[in-house]
């Protein structure tokens, strides 16, 4: 995700009513240094949720392929970093269709990582809590979200 400037922040303030203006500072108020890109999350890509997770995915994709595989220590600090960077941009989102799906592409692609998973007890630890945190989700969606993901998790596990 590209963080937008200060300057290109404050014109788009300004087309915001007053009333947006107090929900998105309350928002805001939540965090501490990921405030620019909290805030062009809420002004850019919150109108199109689809575009922001082909983004991510695009991203967490990326910064797999860049994984160090000599050792599972630099693996594992990786796997950590990615799965950081992963969860503050569900916590942007606040939907549960959005973690979901960023969560399961996460699994995917560690799991696409050479036999690591089943090879480290905590590369797999990390790998279960995720797919335990998606199916405890899983519920809170709109029956047909809920029957297209169970799919997409079975295929995984």
């Amino acid at each position: 995700m590209k963080t937008a400037t200060v300057t290109e922040l404050k014109k788009e303030l300004a087309h915001h009513s007053q009333k947006d203006l107090i929900a998105i500072c309350l928002h805001l108020a939540k965090f501490k240094k990921e405030n620019k890109e909290l805030l062009t999350y809420l002004l850019f890509e919150a109108d199109n949720e689809n575009a922001y997770i082909v983004g991510i995915k695009e991203e967490v994709s990326i910064l797999f392929t860049q994984i160090n595989t000599k050792s599972y220590f630099y693996i594992k600090k990786s796997v950590r970093k990615i799965l950081r960077l992963t969860k503050k941009y569900i916590r942007y989102s606040k939907k549960k269709e959005t973690e979901i799906e960023l969560l399961l592409h996460f699994c995917y692609e560690l799991k696409k990582v050479k036999n690591t998973i089943s090879r480290n007890v905590t590369l797999q630890n990390i790998f279960d809590r995720q797919i335990a945190l998606i199916k405890k989700n899983l519920p809170k969606l709109h029956e047909d979200l809920q029957f297209d993901f169970q799919l997409e998790l079975e295929d995984l596990v």
